[in-house]
């Protein structure tokens, strides 16, 4: 997460989502759920951020070589900025597909990804694309990672969802005229105990409903939620 504020977003979702931080220091915070890694929160002011960079929560996809995904986004039609060290933990690029959503690849070494139970209060357990192009972003993604989409009929769109082996991993939805001026981009869901409570809750702490409460059949019921920072994210509570 890149984040303006961030002391008052760290009490924010903790209070929200439950999460605990350990300092990186020099650098910002370690996010955990239930004593497990599951990402980071840092300064959007930070000497790092380039200049113009919107608060939000990023996804990260785990690769065998950083530099060789980098290779591999240009040639599918995508951009990607060099890859680079994060101390001994792993090596990171920054990328964007071909409709310009940005996602981030990691290489592991000391620090291999987060192994939370998504199935925890606050964990993050579903992660979205929301695109111009869906056929374009499916072969992006097929091609890079090995993804399989599986395209589901849902009332006025169809839903993508990606497979890796039998694995669901991912999903992707067309931006509809009634999402108005909204650019690509990939979104995070987080598991909560009652989604309803969850909002209720949210909106007490400042933030706002950006997504109404609805229900998805045989899934579970989401709303979307905007911090006071100004992070936008998903919150969720499975059928199952």
């Amino acid at each position: 997460m890149l984040t303006p504020r961030p002391a008052e977003a760290r009490e924010f979702f903790g209070a929200l989502l439950g999460w605990t931080y350990a300092e990186i220091p020099g650098m910002g915070h370690s996010v955990q759920v239930g004593g497990r890694r599951v990402g980071g929160l840092f300064d959007l002011e930070g000497p790092n951020t380039p200049p113009g960079t919107p608060p939000l929560i990023g996804v990260m996809v785990k690769v065998d070589s950083a530099d060789a995904t980098v290779e591999r986004v240009t040639l599918l039609g995508g951009r990607a900025k060099p890859a680079f060290d994060i101390m001994e933990q792993g090596r990171m690029a920054v990328c964007f597909d071909p409709n310009g959503a940005e996602f981030d690849v990691w290489e592991p070494r000391r620090s291999h990804g987060t192994d939370a139970d998504a199935s925890h209060h606050g964990a993050p357990s579903w992660f979205e694309t929301i695109t111009t192009d869906v056929d374009c972003a499916a072969a992006f993604y097929g091609k890079l990672f090995d993804w399989t989409p599986e395209v589901t009929p849902i009332p006025g769109m169809t839903y993508t969802s990606f497979k890796l082996g039998e694995a669901f991993v991912a999903g992707m939805m067309p931006i509809t005229p009634a999402m108005g001026a909204m650019r690509p981009h990939w979104g995070t869901y987080f598991t909560v105990t009652n989604v309803d409570e969850s909002a209720r809750q949210a909106e007490a702490l400042g933030a706002k409903i950006c997504v109404p409460l609805r229900d998805v059949p045989g899934v579970g019921r989401f709303c979307g939620i905007t911090s006071p920072q100004g992070v936008m994210f998903y919150v969720i509570t499975y059928a199952r």
